[in-house]
């Protein structure tokens, strides 16, 4: 009787024990970084450092294409220069493969998952519902149904509204050449306004006629295309190109060297390419967004389940210049910033219906 006594001690204490660790918190889903215990983000138990959270971006195209990737990238090499994050990337991944390679991600137990494009959203929610613990933050994103979706949603239409004062200033035709990678909503908001503004300004200037010419390639990579395009427009009068579409639009830009015509770059600092062709450039300040994203998420700030929207207020949108504008342009540019944050200019009413 008094071994069995001490073993049903034994038993009671070993109990209270797994009551105890229970109740002081013995549950770590939260601890992944962004599980369903912990929605808003970040190590619950404030252990990790920067370097111990394991984190991926996937992108489109090529970290060298001056363009869109190349912003984010740059985002990337911020955060591990200045967070000391240790965040890898895969750079070229095709539409087919978006679900498996966020699985695989999600498998290996990574904390967050980044993607640059809208067209990452549709594949983030799918795989992001099996995933809870994994959180995703899809660049140009839309969709946060779930907690663990945390799209960061540069609104582009505000840069291309920068670009748009900078060609309607110096173009002579009035034509302008607009090419775009794929159409979604994202990308026709920003070519409307990017158009439309153009043409207002041209007109402004006296040149009746203005007007623009919009296709998109439905392609990101193809810069023999891109250049096939940028020719055939140019060739129609239009003495401006703006081109949105990675690899595909350094064509574009190509196309205008050969021409002897203006680029307004876009995305990233594309004067650098040809400084007496792309006269200037909007560029998309990523380590800015990207910093701050990855910061708020280890601090637990970063809610899931929300769309984060930056722009011109948040001073993502930078114009970069050439001395071949003039410093009348660059103030009109100016004070359509200023007017812009001070919420003189609706910008949503130049999107096409």
């Amino acid at each position: 009787m008094k071994r069995i006594r001490k073993l049903l001690s034994l038993a009671l204490v070993l109990a209270m024990t797994a009551v105890l660790l229970s109740a002081c918190g013995g549950n770590n889903a939260g601890n992944n970084g962004g599980g369903s215990g912990n929605a808003g983000g970040g190590d619950a138990g404030g252990e990790k450092s920067a370097a111990d959270y394991k984190i991926v971006l996937i992108l489109p195209g090529e970290v060298n294409d001056q363009g869109w990737n190349a912003s984010n990238y740059a985002g990337l090499l911020t955060c591990n220069e200045e967070l000391g994050t240790n965040m890898e990337y895969v750079e070229n991944v095709q539409s087919a493969d978006f679900e498996s390679t966020f699985r695989e991600y999600c498998e290996r137990g990574y904390d967050i998952i980044m993607a640059a494009g809208s067209q990452f959203d549709e594949a983030a929610v799918t795989v992001a519902a099996s995933y809870p613990n994994t959180r995703f933050m899809i660049v140009n994103g839309a969709n946060a149904e779930l907690e663990n979706l945390s799209p960061l949603f540069p609104k582009e239409y505000e840069a291309s509204y920068l670009a748009a004062i900078v060609a309607g200033s110096i173009t002579e035709t009035g034509k302008f050449a607009m090419i775009g990678g794929e159409s979604n909503q994202a990308m026709e908001n920003l070519m409307a306004v990017y158009g439309k503004t153009a043409v207002a300004i041209a007109q402004e200037r006296g040149i009746s006629d203005a007007s623009y010419n919009l296709a998109y390639a439905n392609s990101w990579s193809d810069i023999a295309l891109g250049k096939q395009m940028g020719e055939s427009m140019i060739d129609e009068g239009a003495d401006v190109v703006f081109a949105y579409a990675n690899e595909l639009g350094l064509g574009a830009i190509d196309a205008a060297i050969s021409k002897g015509v203006y680029v307004v770059g876009y995305s990233s600092d594309q004067t650098v390419i040809d400084p007496n062709v792309v006269v200037a450039s909007v560029d998309f300040d990523f380590s800015t967004m990207y910093k701050w994203a990855i910061e708020s998420y280890m601090k637990g700030e970063l809610a899931g389940g929300t769309l984060h929207e930056v722009g011109i207020a948040e001073d993502i949108f930078v114009p970069i210049y050439t001395e071949n504008i003039t410093q009348e342009v660059k103030d009109r540019v100016d004070a359509a910033i200023e007017e812009y944050k001070a919420g003189g200019v609706d910008l949503t009413a130049l999107f096409d219906e």
